[in-house]
């Protein structure tokens, strides 16, 4: 049997995420290393993500390792991986996906709806502060980084009266307690690709493509595909305030896309059904471009809260 090697960051979940698709391939009979690379995102921790902007910050030098032969396969969260792979690689497979919606957590507050006014909520993510924002203006919102535990950490120790982080990773990780609210994703939109993994290879490698055909999900990759070639469409990468989540309804795809100002003043919504994931996220990119989110997007991009994406 085959001899595997996998590149993961090494974070806490990451890791995780790379033991549970190692777990998988040991079933199957492979023999299955796990190498840990830290990435560019890994090493800034200070900065907001949306102001560093570097374009496969939690990737870049994972797919070095990929292209040099160092490991055979990378395990990535799906909402990491740019939407434009670059040359040289390839998505083999995109796992089976956990809830991809956003989870309220706090000690004391049972909502966001319960906090009081000017309370503290933790996040990074403009996507997750505009929608809040939208609903509860009066909201502090403040940088939040680091891994999962220091996030709860900091929750827990009265520096934030909640902090929102993804429903999938808090499940991965058995880090459930905290959680008071899984926000409905009409409420907060959810991320391109969010609780999904995603398994890079370097392209045409067809050994090893096929020896993962199998963690490959039919249902998560059109949901994805779709979403993915929404935030495509909109020039945007994983820290700008564009939310997509589709699913299956009544035999089609059903896409829920937003783009937001991340002040929450303004948050344009398009809800659409298709059977073309690619050309569904593309119709609703068009739309939401259309109807001003073309300069909801250049605004974010010159004010600095979010850097363009780079070539």
């Amino acid at each position: 049997m085959a001899r595997l090697r996998i590149g993961s960051r090494g974070s806490q979940l990451a890791l995780w995420q790379a033991h549970h698709i190692s777990a998988l391939l040991r079933a199957r009979g492979y023999e299955v290393e796990i190498e840990i690379i830290h990435t560019t995102g890994d090493k800034i921790t200070e900065v907001a993500l949306a102001k560093v902007g570097t374009k496969g910050m939690f990737t870049k030098e994972i797919e070095e390792a990929l292209a040099a032969g160092r490991v055979d396969l990378a395990v990535h969260s799906l909402k990491d991986l740019p939407t434009e792979l670059p040359k040289g690689f390839e998505i083999a497979a995109i796992t089976e996906r956990q809830d991809p919606r956003d989870a309220f957590c706090s000690v004391h507050h049972a909502n966001f709806q319960d906090l009081p006014k000017g309370a503290h909520v933790g996040t990074s993510s403009l996507r997750r502060q505009a929608q809040l924002k939208a609903i509860r203006p009066d909201l502090e919102i403040h940088p939040l980084r680091g891994n999962v535990d220091t996030r709860l950490r900091k929750l827990e120790q009265g520096e934030y009266d909640a902090v929102i982080l993804a429903v999938a990773g808090l499940k991965r990780l058995g880090k459930t307690q905290l959680i008071k609210q899984i926000i409905p994703a009409d409420v907060m939109c959810p991320a391109a690709g969010q609780g999904a993994l995603g398994i890079e290879i370097r392209e045409g490698d067809a050994k090893i493509r096929d020896l993962l055909k199998f963690l490959d999900d039919p249902k998560a990759r059109a949901a994805t595909s779709c979403e993915r070639a929404l935030l495509n469409s909109l020039g945007g990468g994983c820290q700008v305030p564009i939310g997509a989540f589709a699913e299956m309804r009544d035999g089609k795809l059903h896409l829920e896309s937003i783009v937001a100002d991340p002040d929450g003043s303004k948050v344009l919504r398009d809800s659409r059904d298709g059977t073309d994931p690619e050309q569904l996220g593309n119709d609703a990119g068009a739309a939401l471009l259309a109807r001003g989110g073309d300069k909801i997007l250049e605004a974010v991009y010159g004010r600095g809260l979010a850097t363009l994406p780079q070539p």
